[in-house]
């Protein structure tokens, strides 16, 4: 089977596999029961680091560089309580709170990027206060209930994911993955990559296309800096859509683009991967992809999806191209503002 069937397949069964074992616990109680339990192992000086108003301004702040650099650039240090700050027992208390809220997949790929703090910390010789897999932030807003409105966010250097709960719905975005190194090229995990999948699935869908094709969809040759949204609260990108439409894809070019979608999607539980994968098929041929940088492995390289509802960005720029940003946005549902606005509408 050739590279990009095999990789396909594999994110089909993904979905398939993900939701037997997930659609035992509906994720909103599940998240709500492992919040409580956190919130009740803290001490008063913990709570206090944790538990924030709901319509805290800092809710929607949010970046994914490391923490000094957060005070140093922004004036304010980033919330929350820092794993290294948490016994044992509340730590991992903490681990499960987090994996209410990804896949099984996602767990993976998050606790794989904490732990390249680690080989950081090595190559650059840093003493621990910089690069440290425990300093990780973990914030919940509100009171956490199955009915009731709250959020938590779960951050550090190259992981930020949000979920609000609005009435029993949810709402999981930003997801902010990213990878330094992209692959280990040295040490007892060389090989490594924690992000392997969002760079080989669009790189089979830009070896699939015609000369033709690319020259629609290479929108740049030199690649961007960085993710073009960046941290900002609101994902937008001026002017209309860049890049190949999907009504330009042969029938195999477009599974190719869905197993890539489907990826970032998976990351969260399925009950919202569900829901991610709905507004795809909504947006019909409605979908763009681009791509600026080389084509060559190796070299760096952007890409991003694009429709009316959601937005996916990967940049491969930095540290001589192995060093990934990637994120999924929802331009009305990032930080559950359209559940919020729905609710506070209804409510007055």
């Amino acid at each position: 089977m050739r590279a990009w069937k095999w990789r396909v397949a594999a994110a089909g069964f993904a979905m398939v596999s993900l939701g037997s074992a997930y659609y035992r616990w509906e994720t909103v109680p599940l998240m709500s029961e492992t919040a409580n339990a956190l919130i009740a192992s803290l001490d008063p000086q913990q709570r206090a680091k944790v538990v924030f108003p709901m319509d805290d301004e800092g809710r929607l702040f949010w970046h994914y560089i490391p923490s000094p650099d957060i005070e140093k650039r922004f004036g304010h240090p980033r919330q929350g309580l820092t794993l290294r700050e948490m016994t044992a027992p509340q730590k991992h208390l903490a681990s499960a709170l987090l994996s209410a809220g990804l896949s099984r997949g996602g767990y993976i790929k998050a606790t794989t990027i904490m732990s390249l703090e680690e080989v950081l910390r090595v190559m650059e010789g840093d003493s621990g206060a910089r690069r440290d897999p425990d300093k990780y932030h973990f914030s919940i807003f509100g009171e956490p209930s199955e009915k009731g409105v709250w959020g938590y966010r779960v951050e550090g250097h190259h992981v930020s994911v949000h979920f609000t709960v609005v009435n029993g719905k949810l709402a999981a975005s930003p997801t902010f993955f990213g990878a330094n190194p992209a692959e280990v090229r040295q040490g007892p995990r060389k090989g490594l990559r924690a992000l392997a999948r969002e760079e080989d699935l669009a790189r089979d869908l830009l070896a699939s296309l015609t000369l033709e094709q690319k020259q629609v969809a290479i929108v740049s040759p030199k690649a961007y800096d960085d993710i073009l949204t960046a941290a900002d609260r609101k994902a937008a990108l001026e002017g209309q859509p860049s890049g190949l439409s999907a009504a330009k894809l042969k029938a195999q070019q477009r599974q190719l683009l869905d197993a890539l979608v489907a990826e970032y999607a998976n990351n969260v539980p399925p009950d919202v991967a569900e829901r991610r994968m709905a507004q795809l098929k909504q947006a019909g041929n409605n979908v763009h992809f681009a791509w600026a940088g080389v084509e060559e492995r190796g070299g760096p390289h952007y890409y991003r999806v694009q429709t009316p509802a959601f937005l996916i960005e990967y940049d491969n720029t930095q540290n001589g191209a192995n060093h990934i940003h990637s994120v999924w946005r929802d331009y009305k549902g990032d930080f559950g503002l359209d559940l919020l606005g729905d609710h506070y509408h209804k409510s007055h």
